[in-house]
């Protein structure tokens, strides 16, 4: 007797949990910098870790270590009630709190003062209210589709003390630098070429290394294929094709900017091609976006002086008094990037990308069913296997990557941010005898920076102090109020193209309806796109997602925000995400039906 609906549907279900119960849950290890890092008391100095709005004392350091120990404890205990015994911000502790930030419109206002910030009148007395952390228990959550948040990992990030970190570090204080130049004019910007020249000079990235360090803690193995990336040519500069990119097949062919955050799609019934997409318009129904983003003020950059990255460190909620210029543009440059991914609603680039395949007419994986024409299938996708289906789907994983990242973030690493080992490294130039002490993990970071690397002396340049090693940041709030690793964007990144990986197929060429391969570039003012398919070879689908998620991740390196291992290793977290998600509901349909998903790592798998 065939079973009921409702003993079916119970049945599905319990299919879908028994899968979800066999991933076996790993063990979650960090690089052990909160007990290896100490004070000269003995006491953990938690210089490694994210500490970011804990109270510190002048010289950058957690006035108490307890503080931090208290706010660990109550990350795992995931009571709210706990979060409101912790203390947070510079003390005395009140909502507006004791920064020293001035507002031009105060009375007391110091012409003198360095800061450089556009104040907001609605700061009460002028001075920025208290900034708390962002969703510290949302790992301890459950979910009932997909992954379990804690059955997915990540290798402990690069300690303090490492050749690996050195090598992010240089090469974020260089994105830094280089933040303000344009993409098509790379090739002959002075600045791109010392930074080229630069980074082959960092030992993680050198050709003739043989043999580790002694006593070094670089723990990520799997990223190391990027040294070899990084060396193929020897003792010549990186590859322009190279530099500041992925390493996703395909992240390294053609532009460096995806072509899915600049062009357009086709207008309803396929009007309007030739201005939508060259125009960067994306329909959205009978109605249009712009991919144009708000111009940043050039070369303003953020957290310059110790003043101000003391009181970012100490909560100062500074958020939205950054500066622009009138009107749009394309995105010409890497602040450009910074400026999208400061305020992007985290999966809108993906969902973009997917309204342009579709109305591009992109091919589906050949696996899934409904493929054929009509008068051979006698139905079409729609609510399964069609539009609504994969636009729903490519959203619909973002929330479970991000609590899978905050477990990684809260409970597991706490990685400092950029801007925390650049203070550490304008402390480790300007500070007392005894915070240099503190600092002596640091010690073969500030010799690569002196030396060779040429990072100091633009780093002085850049801030206008000799030895000031602040990390300038593009964003006045410095990073996010949670630690670095793993990255939510490149996490929810890698979860949302995974999924248009498994849908579309990967090989498929960009082309627009006319058949016309569709390959652009933007001006260096932004004002324009320029038609390159003449220059490039044609630019395949899995690339230029691959590409897309990248440029997203490591546009919050262009910022500041983050490092290259924080990309890499979140890609490979989002992407278990995806699979996960996608296995428990093939489940759920009565269509036989397979996807094959390239990786990041260049395999793939079916399902």
């Amino acid at each position: 007797m065939m079973e009921s609906r409702k003993q079916q549907s119970e049945q599905i279900r319990k299919n879908a949990a028994d899968l979800a119960a066999s991933r076996t849950h790993p063990r979650h290890h960090n690089n052990g910098d909160e007990q290896r890092l100490r004070r000269e008391d003995g006491k953990p100095s938690y210089a490694g870790n994210f500490t970011k709005c804990l109270p510190h004392d002048q010289d950058g350091f957690l006035m108490n270590p307890r503080d931090y120990e208290e706010w660990v404890n109550t990350i795992n205990s995931g009571d709210p009630r706990d979060f409101r015994t912790i203390r947070i911000g510079p003390g005395p502790f009140k909502p507006n709190g004791d920064f020293r930030y001035q507002n031009p419109k105060d009375p007391d206002y110091n012409p003198q003062c360095p800061i450089k910030l556009n104040w907001q009148a609605s700061y009460p007395q002028g001075k920025p209210c208290i900034r708390a952390w962002e969703s510290q228990g949302a790992g301890l959550t459950f979910d009932l589709e997909g992954p379990d948040a804690q059955s997915i990992t990540m290798p402990p990030a690069p300690s303090l003390n490492s050749q690996e970190l050195i090598a992010e570090m240089g090469e974020v204080y260089w994105m830094a630098i280089c933040r303000d130049v344009p993409f098509i004019e790379w090739e002959k910007d002075h600045l791109i070429g010392e930074a080229r020249n630069s980074l082959k000079r960092f030992w993680w990235f050198r050709q003739d290394k043989t043999s580790e360090l002694q006593g070094n803690t670089d723990k990520l193995a799997e990223s190391r294929s990027r040294r070899r990336i990084f060396s193929e040519n020897g003792n010549d500069p990186v590859s322009f094709d190279q530099l500041f990119r992925g390493v996703a097949p395909g992240e390294q062919v053609g532009p460096y900017l995806s072509q899915f955050l600049l062009v357009g799609n086709t207008g309803i019934n396929g009007g309007d091609n030739a201005s939508t997409v060259s125009e960067g318009l994306i329909t959205y129904g009978a109605i249009r976006i712009d991919q144009r983003v708000r111009i940043a003020t050039p070369k303003q950059d953020y957290m310059q002086t110790w003043e101000t990255w003391l009181d970012v460190q100490n909560a100062a909620d500074v958020r939205g008094t950054e500066t622009y210029c009138d009107g749009y543009r394309f995105i010409a440059t890497p602040r450009d990037l910074a400026t999208y991914v400061h305020y992007d609603a985290l999966y809108e680039a993906y969902l973009n990308a997917c309204l342009w395949l579709l109305a591009a007419g992109a091919p589906f994986d050949p696996g899934l069913p409904f493929r054929y024409p009509d008068y051979i299938d006698k139905q079409q996708g729609f609510s399964q296997f069609g539009g609504p289906h994969i636009l729903t789907l490519v959203t619909e994983v973002a929330t479970r990557a991000l609590k899978a990242v905050r477990y990684q973030k809260f409970n597991v690493h706490r990685r400092l941010r950029p801007e925390g080992v650049g203070g550490w490294m304008y402390q480790r130039r300007n500070g007392s005898d005894v915070v240099k002490a503190r600092l002596t993990a640091l010690e073969n970071m500030e010799a690569a920076l002196a030396g060779s690397s040429g990072v100091g002396k633009q780093l002085d340049d850049k801030n206008g102090t000799e030895g000031n090693w602040l990390l300038p940041m593009a964003f006045p709030e410095g990073s996010p109020a949670h630690p670095a690793y793993g990255a939510g964007h490149a996490t929810v990144a890698a979860a949302c193209v995974t999924i248009l990986k498994a849908w579309f197929d990967t090989g498929w060429e960009l082309k627009d309806r006319s058949g016309k391969p569709i390959v652009y570039v933007p001006k260096a003012d932004g004002s324009a796109l320029v038609d390159q398919s003449n220059d490039f070879a044609p630019l395949t689908l899995e690339g230029e997602l691959n590409k897309l998620a990248g440029n997203i991740s490591i546009g919050r390196n262009w910022a500041g925000v983050h490092y290259y291992t924080d990309y890499y290793e979140s890609f490979r977290l989002g992407e278990q995400v995806a699979i996960g998600i996608l296995e428990e509901q093939k489940l759920t349909y009565g269509e036989i039906f397979s996807m094959t998903i390239p990786l990041l790592d260049g395999s793939s798998v079916q399902i």
